[in-house]
C-alpha cells in the first residue's frame, strides 16, 4: 500500500513491495469482500438507460457459477478464455472466474475486425470465448482450439446462452490456489510496431499496478471514491488501471456501453453518477475540450483525473484543469510493463509536457539501445529494471521477442525520452517514430503539443516523409475544428505558428488537413500508417 509522506523522495524511498508466494486475483479483486455485507462493486447503466447494481456478494456468487460451467466445459488451469464484451457486468464475472479457476484471460476489443480477433485467438489457442450475439458474427469457424462459446445475449447461433447456464451451474466453488508468478491473462500490444503480440501476465501483475493507480489518483482510494474510465475493459488501461484495482480496494466501479465517446454525454454520464475518480484517455480529453463547462451537469464533481497513453501538451492540461475543476495527472506505461511513471500534483509540481517521476517501486530509467543509463539531459529508451510485479512474463510463444524486448537487466520499452536533472521523464516518441531532417533528430510529441495549441486545430500528428535533401522531412496530418476553412493559407499559418513556437526546423513542410486521425484500438495515433500515405 502507497502511504503519502512528507515528499516524494520519502515516498518513493519507503515503499517496499509486498508479493505473497500465492496470489489470485479473483480472490484478491472479489472474494475478500465478499462479507455478507453485499458492499456496493459495480454500477451498470445500460444502453437504454436502466441501471442495475452489483455488490461484491454478487459477483462472487455469479463469477463462482460461472467457473463451475467453464470448468463443466473442460476449462482448467492455465487453458486461454477470450472475453469479447463491452463494458457490463458479463465482463467483470467472466474475469473473475477465469481467475479463480486458474485459467488465463485474453481480453478482446469490440470494435476490432474479424482478421484482428481470429489472430488472436489463433495464437492465445483459446479453448473457450465469452461473447454477445452481436459480436459473434466476428467470430471464424474452424479455430482449431475453440471448443466453446458462450453468448451473454442476441441470437447465439445454436452456441450455450450465459445467463441460463450459469443458472443451471454450482454456486459453491473452490478457487484455485495460484502462485504470484502463475500466468493469469495475455494481453496483446496495439500492434503500433509490428503485428500484435501476446504479453503474458502473471497474477502479481494487479498488485504491480497498485502504486501506480494510487499515486496518479491523489493516493487512491479516499472515501468515497468511485471509478470511472471510458476506455474498454480488453485495454489493459481499463482492466488494470480501473477495474480490477478498484475491485481489490473494494471501490465500486461504473460500467457504460458506448459505441462511440461521447464527449458531452461523458460529462453528463460522471455528473448524474457522481463518480468521483476517472480515468480518460488523451483521445478523450482532446475531444471534450471546447465543450460546456463541468458546471452544468448537475452531480459533476471529480477528486481526481488520471489520463495516459499519450503524451499530453500544456494547452490540453490548463484546459483539463479549468473545465474538470482537478490537475490531471498523466502517467505512462506500456502492456508488457505499465504505470511506471506518473505525476502527483499534490505531491510534487507538474511540469507541463513532463509525464512525471518514478513510480515508487520501480526502477526506472532512460538508458542506451545496450542497456547504460544516459545522463541527465540526453535522448534514450525509457526502460524498466527487472524484477517486477508489473513486468510480463513473456510474449506468449514468441521468446525471440520476449529475448529482444531486453538489454541485460533493462526491459526495454522502445518509447524515446530525457529524463532531467530532477527526475522528471519527458516523451518524445517511439523508436520508429522520429524524424530525421537535415541532421535533426525530432520527437513528433513536441510539434504535435505546439499544433494543437493553434485556434483552428483540433487533433494533430507528426510524422517523417522522405526527402532528397534533409532526408526527411516534418510531415503534419491535422484534423481541423468544426466549421475551420482550410486550405494553403491556413496552412501557411499553422507553419509559422510551430516555427514561432517551437523552431524552423521543426515546423511541418507540409500539412495535410484530414476528416480523422487513425487510431489503435487503444486511442494511440497510427503514425506508421500515417508514414505509409501518399
Amino acid at each position: 500500500m502507497l502511504r503519502r509522506r512528507d515528499s516524494y523522495d520519502a515516498t518513493y524511498r519507503e515503499f517496499c513491495w509486498q508479493v505473497p508466494d500465492r496470489f489470485n486475483i479473483g480472490v484478491a479483486a472479489c472474494d475478500r469482500h465478499a462479507d455478507g455485507t453485499n458492499r456496493l462493486a459495480l454500477v451498470y447503466e445500460a444502453p437504454d438507460g436502466k441501471v442495475e447494481r452489483f455488490g461484491f456478494d454478487d459477483l462472487k456468487r455469479l463469477s463462482n457459477r460461472c467457473a463451475n460451467a467453464l470448468a463443466g466445459f473442460g476449462v482448467g488451469a492455465g487453458d486461454r478464455v477470450g472475453v469479447l464484451l463491452p463494458q457490463r457486468p458479463e465482463t467483470a464475472i467472466a474475469h473473475l472466474a477465469i481467475y479463480k479457476l486458474g485459467a488465463v484471460a485474453v481480453p478482446l476489443f469490440v470494435q476490432f475486425g474479424p482478421d484482428a480477433i481470429e489472430h488472436r485467438l489463433a495464437d492465445s489457442a483459446a479453448k473457450a470465448l465469452i461473447t454477445d450475439g452481436e459480436n459473434l458474427a466476428k467470430i471464424p469457424s474452424g479455430l482449431a482450439d475453440l471448443e466453446t462459446i458462450l453468448v451473454t445475449d442476441g441470437d447465439s447461433g445454436g452456441n450455450p446462452l450465459f445467463w441460463p447456464t450459469l443458472d443451471r451451474a454450482r454456486e459453491e466453488f473452490a478457487p484455485l490456489d495460484t502462485g504470484a508468478d502463475d500466468p493469469a491473462l495475455i494481453i496483446y500490444t496495439s500492434g503500433t510496431t509490428g503485428k500484435p503480440k501476446g504479453a503474458l501476465h502473471a497474477h502479481r501483475v494487479l498488485l504491480g499496478h497498485l502504486p501506480g493507480v494510487q499515486l496518479p489518483h491523489d493516493f487512491f482510494p479516499q472515501p468515497g471514491d468511485f471509478y470511472w474510465t471510458p476506455a474498454d475493459w480488453a485495454w489493459i488501461g481499463g482492466l488494470l488501471d480501473v477495474l480490477l484495482p478498484s475491485f481489490y480496494f473494494g471501490v465500486p466501479v461504473l460500467a457504460h456501453r458506448a459505441r462511440k465517446f461521447d464527449p458531452e454525454e461523458a460529462f453528463a454520464l460522471m455528473g448524474r453518477h457522481g463518480v468521483r475518480n476517472a480515468f480518460l484517455p488523451p483521445t478523450a480529453l482532446k475531444m471534450m475540450r471546447g465543450l460546456t463547462s463541468s458546471q452544468v451537469h448537475p452531480g459533476f464533481a471529480l477528486r481526481s483525473v488520471a489520463s495516459g497513453g499519450e503524451a499530453l501538451g500544456e494547452d490540453i492540461l490548463t484546459w483539463s484543469k479549468a473545465a474538470l475543476g482537478v490537475q490531471v495527472n498523466e502517467f505512462y506505461g506500456q502492456t508488457e510493463a505499465n504505470v511506471l511513471v506518473a505525476n502527483c500534483a499534490s505531491l510534487y509540481p507538474a511540469r507541463p509536457g513532463s509525464m512525471g517521476r518514478a513510480v515508487p517501486g520501480h526502477r526506472v530509467a532512460v538508458v542506451s539501445a545496450a542497456g547504460e543509463e544516459v545522463p541527465p539531459g540526453e535522448t534514450g529508451i525509457i526502460a524498466v529494471r527487472r524484477p517486477d510485479p508489473v513486468m510480463f512474463l513473456g510474449y506468449w510463444n514468441n521468446p525471440a521477442a520476449t529475448a529482444a524486448k531486453f538489454a541485460g537487466e533493462w526491459c526495454l520499452t522502445g518509447d524515446v525520452a530525457v529524463e532531467d536533472g530532477d527526475g522528471y521523464i519527458w516523451y518524445k516518441g517511439r523508436e520508429d517514430d522520429l524524424i530525421s531532417s537535415g541532421g535533426y533528430r525530432i520527437g513528433p510529441t513536441d510539434i504535435e503539443d505546439c499544433l494543437i495549441k493553434h485556434g483552428a486545430v483540433l487533433m494533430a500528428a507528426a510524422v517523417g516523409a522522405p526527402d532528397p535533401v534533409r532526408g526527411e522531412i516534418v510531415k503534419a496530418f491535422v484534423v481541423p475544428r468544426p466549421g475551420v476553412e482550410t486550405g494553403p493559407a491556413l496552412a501557411d499559418e499553422i507553419r509559422g505558428f510551430v516555427g514561432k513556437h517551437l523552431a524552423w526546423y521543426q515546423a511541418p513542410r507540409e500539412i495535410v488537413f484530414v476528416g480523422e486521425l487513425p487510431l489503435t484500438a487503444t486511442g494511440k495515433i497510427m503514425r506508421r500508417e500515417l508514414r505509409e500515405r501518399k
